[in-house]
């Protein structure tokens, strides 16, 4: 079975617990206004690979993985979920830990198929209401809702990422209402907040395409801070 993949990094530190082999899909569907990998939109880039090979290459730096094992990230990884869940039974057979990094927009035939072989799941959630879904990714939010619900039947341990954005995805309120979906689940483990960066600019302008926050400031860690306190969970 063969997949497209975007890139490989070999020793990632915040893509999951411990040290992390991370594969980067190609294909999404969405086009969030902050997205820091407009390189992997298309399905028809990257380099193809099978499931065996690309476990091979991954297996070659299991020393790193103590504490650690690897995530499939994208990109979205459920637009190719029959490779993922054939990758996530290989490394499982070797012992290797595996994590889904998704945004939960997929068919959910496609979660069925990879939740099976998938240790942990870091669910990105974006926004707290359709009508913002709509404006900042172009997709609507109740296959966010489905999915969650989906990772929770399958009682499979789950993070939930929140990249906080100034004047868009900051406010107390916001934040606390991504907080309040989180704890509807048994299986939610931990919510991160991620610093919204600009450092994808540079991608943009390689490929000729305006970045829609280009005037909107960096998120600074003491806002991070700030909110990780107001929810009791500095």
């Amino acid at each position: 079975m063969t997949g497209r993949i975007h890139s490989i990094q070999t020793m990632g530190a915040v893509d999951g617990p411990g040290l992390r082999g991370v594969v980067f899909m190609q294909g999404c569907p969405l086009r969030c206004a902050y997205c820091h990998n407009p390189d992997t939109w298309t399905f028809e880039g990257g380099q193809e690979v099978t499931a065996e090979e690309l476990c091979g290459k991954l297996l070659r730096y299991r020393s790193y993985y103590k504490n650690g094992g690897v995530t499939v990230s994208g990109g979205e990884p459920l637009m190719q979920g029959e490779f993922v869940a054939e990758l996530f039974r290989l490394l499982q057979s070797e012992g290797i830990h595996t994590a889904l990094d998704t945004s939960g927009i997929a068919p959910i035939e496609a979660a069925r198929c990879v939740l099976p072989f998938t240790n942990l799941v870091l669910c990105d959630l974006k926004f707290t209401s359709d009508t913002l879904y709509r404006k900042y990714t172009g997709m609507p939010m109740q296959p966010v809702l489905d999915f969650l619900d989906e990772i929770e039947a399958a009682k499979v341990p789950f993070w939930v990422r929140h990249v906080v954005v100034p004047g868009m995805t900051d406010s107390d309120e916001e934040v606390a209402s991504i907080f309040r979906i989180c704890q509807r689940y048994q299986m939610f483990e931990k919510l991160e907040l991620l610093p919204f960066k600009k450092i994808c600019i540079s991608k943009y302008q390689s490929m000729n395409l305006p970045f829609p926050l280009d005037a909107t400031p960096e998120c600074s860690p003491q806002r991070i801070q700030e909110l990780y306190q107001m929810l009791n969970l500095d």
